[in-house]
């Protein structure tokens, strides 16, 4: 879920919205909350009896899960300050190109 979320908004999100830090907020928000529903929904099949993405042991931690959700997490945020970047870039050839027609 935090994947796909990833891919549809993070770069649109950067692009769209002018300030960098409300871009930033904006997916830090929908981020927590599909990583809040997906955690439960792992965590109740877990507690089901499968153990694909939490470890049998319920002592031990789950560094795999951790490390690819920061991995997930770190590279939607770069989408996001990549979108922003692109935006800025368009808008500065936009403005070398315009033409001043009052004078």
């Amino acid at each position: 879920m935090e994947l796909i979320l990833m891919v549809l908004t993070a770069f649109p999100l950067g692009y769209f919205i002018r300030s960098r830090t409300a871009a930033l907020v904006a997916y830090i928000a929908m981020h927590s909350f599909v990583f809040s529903f997906q955690n439960t929904a792992l965590l109740m099949e877990w507690l089901g009896g499968d153990y694909s993405a939490f470890p049998k042991d319920a002592t031990s931690p789950p560094w795999s899960y951790l490390l690819i959700n920061v991995a997930i997490y770190a590279a939607g945020l770069g989408l996001v300050l990549l979108g922003g970047k692109a935006r800025a870039k368009v808008s500065a050839k936009r403005a070398r190109n315009a033409v001043d027609i009052a004078g």
